[in-house]
Parts: structure tokens; C-alpha cells; sequence
């Protein structure tokens, strides 16, 4: 998770009382988008056990709101009903997103309010495309940003002034944080928690959710084993499946091309229309893939398991692990198995150790 350096967010000061959050949602918003970091923060606890967070789904309109699963939410509020009074005390602003924030980036209601509302607030996050929405109020010009991959394109065109992450899971610029997409809003939301109460309630908070990994922010949105899966042309998909199986295998795209019956330049477009990416960055994603199950798995040093990846030299591997994860090997390893052996541990109620703030 990085931050540029020209903004700066307000230091988080330990609160005695619930720390006010709104989450913006409109007309066919995506329900995970809405529900997911809600339910995160809602889970998060001060030291005397009362809620960490008090948070309030908002809309336009008060009442029912369909998200794209076709199930409705209720906004208890509507926008205007929020006072300057309520905004000056607010904690935290989070956006969701989902399909219907094309029709939302000409709401000049929603944008105003979205705008009045960021200045005060202490942080401000979006979900998902929800990140457009900010984008459109005029509020990342000169920021990082994340959004979905599906949106990355589109966003630059639209928003030049906005710096876009077309990788990371999350990102954080100053006060201004947004995520990838849907489930990555609950990884965001456990980094805001560890901000807040420290690592050790933020994962307490993963365990009883049974989250595999508190991802970090660098995490890229790109995972080889998915793009394998959506290969229709046999021939790239043997491919994918070799590169999968063999990471150490000298995995040049000549070698490649033959593994597949074709001519290099024909298997290099080829595998690039059927994944997404070249085979070179194919390859590194495998690679950083069978790294990371290693070191989840394994006490090996990090040179052999940079060997048996396939990176030789652990620099190398390092470089990777930086340039898509945002972390160390090292750190990396630290991460998972903390992760691994809190959920070890047998199912307990949440103690005051969960929710005080420990480290960050």
C-alpha cells in the first residue's frame, strides 16, 4: 500500500465513541460492493465491546434501492436530509459502485453531495467503479486511484488528471482510498480497521469471516489460474497448463510457441487475445503464484524457492513480489502465517485484546 507524498491523511487520534461512517449507495449498485465493507466494519470493536463504527447506509432517495443481484437495500437517510453539523464529525465517506454508476456520473445531486461531504470527512473510500464517482466530482485530479480492471481503460480516457493503478487491489492517496473491485472493498475495509485498532483486530475481524489472507493493497487484480480457465483455444490453454506445472522450465516464447504447434509471432498474439497479457508477463504471474503457495506452505529458504518458482536468483523474486504485491517475500511469508496461525485457533468470543490498538 503506498501513498504519494504531496498529500498526507489526518492522523487517526484512538476514539471513545463509535466513529461515524456513510456509505453512498445508489440504483443498481453491486450488493457486495455495499454490504461487504459494511458488514467488516460493523464486526470491528472498541475496547468496552460497544462498535467501532457506527455506519448508515445513504441514497438520493430514502427507502428501497435495487442492487444488481436484484435484492434491495434500504437507505435510512436521503442525501439532503444529512446536515453540514453531521458531516463535520464524519469519520469516514464510502462510495459504492457497481452498473449503475454510469447513469450516476451526470447526478449533479449525488456529485455535489459527494463533494461537500469529502472535504470534512477524515478519510474517504471508494468501492469498485465507485472510484468514477470521486473521479467525476473532481476529487482524484493529481491522485492515485484503483477501480475495477474492466473500468481501467475507460477511466484514463475520461479522467486524464487522475494517476490510474491498473493492478493493485487497493490504493491509498492521503485521506482518499479506493479499490479494484467487490470483494476488494473487504480488503480495504480491514486495512482502514488496522489504521483505526491495529493488525491484531483487523485479522480477529478475517478469522471470524473465514478470509483466506488480509491481501495488501499491491496485490495485483490478476490471477493466472483464472485467466488459464477462460482460455477457449486448446492450443494457449496447453500452454497456460505447462507454464502452470513447470515454473522453473525455461519458459521462452520460442519454446513456448512449440509447446503449442505454432509459429512464435502467430503464438505470441494468439496468447495475448486469449489471457489478456504476453506470455513474458504470463510467465511471471505463474511464477509469482507458485511462489506465494511456497512460502505459505513452506519453511524452504527464500533462494530455493525462488529457484523452484522459477525466478533464480531471489532478487529477482523480490522485484516481482514489490512490482505486483506491494511487499517482500519476506513480508509476505510474515503476513500469512500470522494470518494462518490466528486461524488456527479454536473459535472464541471477541476479547478486548481484538479491539484495542496493538501495532500498525
Amino acid at each position: 500500500m503506498t501513498q504519494t507524498a504531496k498529500t498526507t491523511t489526518p492522523s487517526a487520534k484512538p476514539s471513545a465513541t463509535p466513529r461515524r461512517v456513510l456509505m453512498v449507495g445508489f440504483p443498481q449498485a453491486q450488493i457486495v460492493d455495499i454490504t461487504g465493507p459494511m458488514e467488516i466494519l460493523a464486526r470491528a470493536r472498541l475496547p468496552d465491546r460497544r462498535p467501532a463504527y457506527q455506519v448508515e447506509l445513504i441514497a438520493e432517495v430514502a427507502g428501497p434501492l435495487t442492487t444488481t443481484s436484484g435484492l434491495s437495500l434500504i437507505a435510512t437517510r436521503s442525501l439532503r436530509d444529512i446536515s453540514d453539523a453531521e458531516l463535520a464529525g464524519l469519520d469516514m465517506l464510502l462510495i459504492s459502485g457497481g452498473d449503475g454508476v454510469d447513469a450516476q456520473l451526470t447526478n449533479d445531486a449525488l456529485l455535489t453531495f459527494i463533494k461537500r461531504a469529502a472535504i470534512p470527512a477524515r478519510r474517504v473510500a471508494s468501492v469498485c467503479s465507485g472510484s468514477l464517482l470521486l473521479a467525476a466530482a473532481g476529487l482524484l485530479d493529481g491522485r492515485r486511484a484503483a477501480t475495477h480492471w474492466t473500468a481501467i481503460d475507460w477511466f484514463r480516457k475520461t479522467f486524464p488528471a487522475v494517476d490510474v493503478d491498473g493492478d493493485a487491489i487497493y490504493v491509498r492517496d492521503g485521506k482518499f482510498w479506493s479499490s479494484a473491485g467487490i470483494t476488494t472493498g473487504m480488503d480495504m475495509a480491514l486495512a482502514l480497521i488496522e489504521e483505526d485498532l491495529g493488525r491484531q483486530a483487523a485479522l480477529g475481524i478475517a478469522r471470524r469471516m473465514v478470509m483466506f489472507l488480509m491481501r495488501p493493497g499491491g496485490q495485483s487484480q490478476f490471477s493466472s489460474q483464472l485467466a488459464a480457465q477462460g482460455v477457449e483455444d486448446e492450443r494457449i490453454a496447453r500452454v497456460c497448463r505447462f507454464i502452470a506445472e513447470n515454473p522453473a522450465a525455461p519458459l521462452t516464447v520460442p519454446q513456448l510457441a512449440d509447446t503449442a504447434g505454432m509459429s512464435a509471432r502467430n503464438f505470441a498474439r494468439r496468447f495475448a487475445e486469449e489471457t489478456g497479457v504476453t506470455p513474458a508477463q504470463f510467465v511471471e504471474r505463474s511464477r509469482l503464484d507458485a511462489a506465494c503457495q511456497m512460502l505459505a506452505v513452506q519453511e524452504r529458504s527464500l533462494e530455493r524457492i525462488s529457484r523452484e518458482a522459477g525466478f533464480g536468483a531471489s532478487e529477482r523474486m523480490r522485484r516481482s513480489f514489490l512490482r505486483h504485491l506491494g511487499i517482500t517475500p519476506n513480508r509476505y511469508r510474515e503476513r500469512f502465517s500470522t494470518a494462518q496461525r490466528d486461524s488456527a485457533q479454536p473459535p472464541h468470543p471477541p476479547t478486548q485484546k481484538e479491539g484495542n490498538h496493538v501495532e500498525h
